[in-house]
C-alpha cells in the first residue's frame, strides 16, 4: 500500500516512520522547505504541499499517487479566517483525491467535536449538542463533508489532547494561579499511542469508522497538572478553591469502541504515569 501523509510534522513524521517499519511506502508533506531535509533523512519521500485557495504541490503531483491519504493538517485555531475557511481546504483535498482515484482517507480530527459537558461521550454523541469550541464545529462539518463523499472510504480518529517526548500541557499551566475547573477530567493521549493506533487502523484496513482515541484514565485537572509539575520539577499550578467536587456534567471521552474494534491496548493508559519528556524553553 502506498501512503501519502498530508502534514508530516510532530505527529505525521513518527506515524510515517512507524508505517515504513511495517513495510508501507510513505510520502510526506510539509509547508516549509527547511523541513524537507529532515523528511528525506528519515527516509520519507518529501513534498512541499500548501492548501490555501488552491493546492500547490512541489516538485510534482506524484504526492497524490497513493492508495491512502493520512489527512493530518490542523484547522488553524489561532487564525480565525483560516479556521472558518478550513472546510473549503478539505473540499480541495477531496477533489484532488477523487481526481487521482485515491480510495481511502484517514482523517485526524479531535475530541473538540463534543460539548464541554454531558458525562461519558461516545462516537455517536457528536453533533447532538454544541461542540466545545468553534474549531470543534468546523471539524465536525469537515467530518461530514468527508463521510458524505461518494466513491471514497473515510476513517476518522478523534484524538484527545496530545502530549509526548517534547510536548506536555503542564508547561503552559506551570506557576499559574486562579485556574478554573480543578475537578474537570482530562482527556489525553500520548503521541506514541496515536502513532500505533494509526498504524493499526492501516494494518487492519478499518474503513468507514469513527474512533475516539484517548487514554483509559481521566484524572482531574488539579490532580494531573499538580502531579505532572512535581514530577518534571516545574512550579506548581494553583487552582481555584471552589468546585473541587467532581461534577457529573463534566465531559469524559470513551475509548471503548477503539479498544474493542482494534483489540488495542494502550502503551500509556494512565496520564498519571508520567513518561520521560524533554520540556523545551521555547
Amino acid at each position: 500500500m502506498n501512503i501519502s501523509i498530508l502534514g508530516c510534522g510532530w505527529l505525521g513524521l513518527p506515524a510515517a516512520l512507524e508505517l515504513m517499519s511495517k513495510g508501507y511506502k510513505v510520502k510526506g508533506s510539509t509547508t516549509r522547505r527547511d523541513k524537507l531535509r529532515q523528511l528525506e533523512i528519515s527516509g520519507v519521500h518529501p513534498w512541499i504541499v500548501r492548501v490555501n485557495d488552491r493546492i500547490e504541490c512541489s516538485p510534482n503531483e506524484d504526492f497524490w499517487e497513493a492508495d491512502l491519504i493520512l489527512l493530518n493538517i490542523p484547522p488553524g485555531r489561532a487564525d480565525r479566517d483560516r479556521l472558518t475557511d478550513f472546510p473549503n481546504r478539505i473540499r480541495l483535498i477531496l477533489n484532488k483525491s477523487l481526481e487521482y482515484k485515491i480510495g481511502w482517507i484517514l482523517f485526524v480530527s479531535s475530541t473538540s467535536v463534543y460539548p464541554k459537558s454531558g458525562g461519558m461521550m461516545e462516537e455517536k454523541d457528536a453533533g447532538a449538542r454544541h461542540t466545545s469550541s468553534e474549531s470543534g464545529e468546523i471539524l465536525l462539518k469537515c467530518e461530514k463533508l468527508l463521510n458524505d463523499c461518494e466513491g471514497l472510504d473515510v476513517t476518522t480518529i478523534r484524538f484527545g489532547g496530545l502530549y509526548g517526548i517534547d510536548r506536555h500541557p503542564v508547561k503552559y499551566l506551570s506557576g499559574r494561579t486562579g485556574l478554573k475547573d480543578p475537578a474537570k477530567p482530562v482527556n489525553l493521549i500520548h503521541r506514541d499511542d496515536c502513532v500505533r493506533i494509526i498504524a493499526e487502523i492501516v494494518r487492519q484496513e478499518v474503513k468507514n469508522e469513527t474512533f475516539n482515541a484517548v487514554s483509559d484514565m481521566h484524572p482531574s485537572r488539579e490532580e494531573f497538572y499538580t502531579s505532572a509539575a512535581r514530577y518534571y520539577g516545574l512550579d506548581l499550578p494553583e487552582f481555584q478553591k471552589e468546585n473541587r467536587v467532581p461534577d457529573e456534567g463534566y465531559r469524559t471521552i470513551s475509548n471503548r469502541k477503539l479498544k474493542e474494534r482494534l483489540n488495542y491496548r494502550f502503551l500509556y493508559p494512565d496520564p498519571m504515569d508520567h513518561p520521560p519528556i524533554e520540556l523545551k524553553n521555547s
